[in-house]
């Protein structure tokens, strides 16, 4: 308790310090426009890069509501039209491996166009896919091993909480159907049983690191692990109404996940790619560091989350994010792909990261009056 009376007294004098300075609207809407143009003109391509794949997936999200904001504002429409181009050359499909969660990734930005242009071709795709997983459920482990593909069918590593979840959220609004629902809740609780260590608030990456120890002792969680399971939370309370009866779960492990999250920020404005060790991993990492401000400034917004504890957190991250943006708009401090992190440079980028800077930008947007 007195802990938490210190660290609130704290937020509110950092509060006071950092003022409005940097929630500009014209400087967010501006350096939105440039990491999303400079993505758009550099397409990442080579392995898990094409477009149906998860690191698009996540780029298509953070671009969608980008969309939705210069459309609304602006009468542009170029965006929307960017993803339109993609959902047709694809046929609206998935991913190629059936049970996959990364391969169902891309069904939550094909549901919501399917909600905006009322077009069925856009949702089918994604309804063949759902109803199928739900009709035959895989019985595989939770124990992740890459040398057998079945232990991918379920939702076995924590970046799986971030891909698949809020399609079945999308798809039991849309239809009204319990499977949906029924399905993302089993799933989801049989991971977050599994994943979730509940004296140190965070999810494993997956079952691998149970028993593994940082360089200072230290138990093993991912800053992007855990910032992909806090975006896929807020994919799913932004599905389910404040007053569906499926909602309370998600939103009080959305609500723990965030309290814990926001004390391991490091003093450069960044979250590591350790979130326990972040000495052993000093580089700045824009990937975790974008899902977690999405998270914390969706959560203060909608007031899930305590403001003045928060704000400090949301602002510092956000000055991070802008200080790792080229002026041509190329975000760099991204972690490459994989599932241990190696040391980040400015140079690296990857499309995920720019899709987590747009859903970032997004909520820190709607913050300025």
């Amino acid at each position: 308790m007195k802990r938490l009376i210190i660290y609130s007294i704290l937020s509110v004098t950092a509060l006071c310090s950092y003022g409005q300075s940097n929630f500009n609207k014209t400087e967010i809407k501006s350096i939105m426009k440039r990491v999303a143009d400079w993505q758009i003109a550099n397409p990442a391509t080579g392995a898990e890069h094409d477009d149906l794949n998860w690191t698009y997936a996540a780029l298509y999200m953070g671009m969608i509501d980008w969309a939705e904001l210069t459309e609304k504002e602006d009468g542009d429409s170029q965006y929307y039209n960017w993803l339109l181009k993609i959902g047709r050359r694809n046929a609206w499909q998935m991913g190629k491996y059936m049970y996959h969660a990364d391969f169902i990734a891309v069904g939550q930005i094909f549901l919501e166009m399917y909600q905006k242009y009322n077009d069925r071709n856009m949702m089918l795709p994604t309804l063949a896919r759902t109803e199928f997983v739900i009709n035959h459920p895989s019985a595989s482990t939770l124990e992740l091993d890459y040398r057998n593909m079945a232990s991918l069918e379920r939702w076995s590593w924590c970046d799986a909480l971030f891909m698949a979840p809020p399609v079945y959220a999308k798809m039991y609004m849309l239809t009204n159907d319990w499977k949906y629902i029924e399905f993302m809740n089993r799933e989801y609780k049989a991971t977050y049983d599994y994943l979730f260590d509940k004296e140190e608030e965070l999810f494993y990456r997956d079952h691998r690191y149970f028993k593994q120890k940082e360089a200072n002792g230290k138990k093993v969680f991912w800053g992007r692990g855990n910032g992909w399971v806090l975006g896929g939370l807020c994919e799913i309370l932004q599905t389910l109404p404040r007053n569906n009866m499926h909602r309370q779960f998600y939103q009080d492990l959305f609500v723990t996940l965030s309290n814990r999250i926001v004390r391991l920020q490091g003093k450069d404005g960044y979250w590591h790619a350790s979130l326990l060790d972040p000495d052993s991993y000093p580089s700045p990492e824009t990937s975790a560091t974008g899902f977690i401000v999405y998270a914390l400034a969706y959560g203060v917004n909608e007031g899930l989350l305590d403001k003045t504890v928060m704000m400090p957190a949301i602002e510092k991250g956000w000055q991070a994010l802008v200080k790792a943006v080229e002026k041509d708009g190329k975000l760099g401090y991204v972690q490459p792909i994989g599932a241990d992190p190696k040391k980040v440079t400015r140079e690296m980028t990857e499309v995920y990261g720019a899709g987590a800077f747009l859903l970032a930008g997004n909520q820190i947007y709607k913050m300025v009056p």
